[in-house]
C-alpha cells in the first residue's frame, strides 16, 4: 500500500532525523517516492548532496563526512590507506580524495563525487581486518589500525614510505596496534621483511 504525499514526508524527514545522509534507495524502500524527495529539496527543507543522497539543509557535516559519502557511493569499497589512517588519527595528513579498496576484478563505479582513489585488492585481502562504522546513518567499513599501516607499506610507492613510516610511530606510541598485530598482517601481505627493520628499531626507541 503507498503511502499518502504528507506520510511520505513525515517518513522521509524521520529518516533523516535518525541518519543524517540517507540514500534514495533508502528513501523508496520506505515507501517515500522520488516526487517527496525532489519537493523538500525545493522548499529547502532537504539538499541533495550527490547523486542518490540526501541530508536535512541545515544538517552541519560530520568530520568524517567524506568517507559516509563514499562509502554510500561505492558500497563493496573498504575505506583503506590514508583515508583509513586519517580516520583512526594515525596521521596528520588529509587526503584530497578518499581512498576506497575494491576487488581486483569488480567493477569501478563511475563516482562524480567524493572525489575516490580506488585501490585493487584481492579476495583475501578486501576481506580480512575490516570494521564497520556508523558515520551519520551510513554503515561504512574501514580496516583497522594494523591492517591500514600493513597495507601502507605494501603501497608505499603509491602514498609515500614517510606517510607509513608516520602512521607506524604513532600506532605504535598510542598502543593502538601492537608487534603482533603487525606482524600477522604484514605476513599475511608478504611485506613483514620489509617492516620488521622499522617495528624492531621503534621497538626499541621506545616509540
Amino acid at each position: 500500500m503507498s503511502l499518502t504525499p504528507a506520510k511520505q514526508r513525515d517518513t522521509a524527514l524521520h529518516l533523516f532525523g535518525q541518519r543524517g545522509l540517507v540514500r534514495m534507495a533508502d528513501l523508496r524502500d520506505a515507501g517515500v517516492g522520488p516526487e517527496t524527495v525532489a519537493r523538500l529539496v525545493r522548499d529547502g527543507i532537504a539538499s541533495r548532496v550527490a547523486r542518490g543522497l540526501y541530508e536535512l539543509a541545515d544538517t552541519i557535516p560530520a568530520p568524517q563526512r567524506s568517507l559516509a559519502e563514499a562509502s554510500a557511493r561505492v558500497p563493496k569499497g573498504v575505506i583503506c590507506l590514508t583515508s583509513a589512517l586519517q580516520f583512526h588519527e594515525l596521521t596528520l595528513q588529509m587526503p584530497s580524495a578518499v581512498w576506497i579498496a575494491i576487488n581486483r576484478t569488480g567493477w569501478k563505479p563511475q563516482v562524480d563525487y567524493p572525489p575516490i582513489h580506488f585501490v585493487r585488492f584481492s579476495d583475501h585481502a578486501l576481506a580480512g581486518g575490516v570494521k564497520r562504522h556508523l558515520i551519520e546513518g551510513i554503515d561504512v567499513p574501514i580496516f583497522e589500525p594494523a591492517k591500514s599501516i600493513v597495507d601502507c607499506f605494501r603501497y608505499r610507492n603509491k602514498i609515500g614510505l614517510d606517510i607509513a613510516l608516520e602512521a607506524l610511530r604513532e600506532g605504535l606510541r598510542s598502543g593502538r596496534v601492537t608487534p603482533d598485530q603487525l606482524w600477522e598482517f604484514a605476513r599475511r601481505a608478504r611485506v613483514w621483511s620489509v617492516m620488521r627493520p622499522y617495528v624492531e628499531a621503534m621497538v626499541a626507541d621506545g616509540k
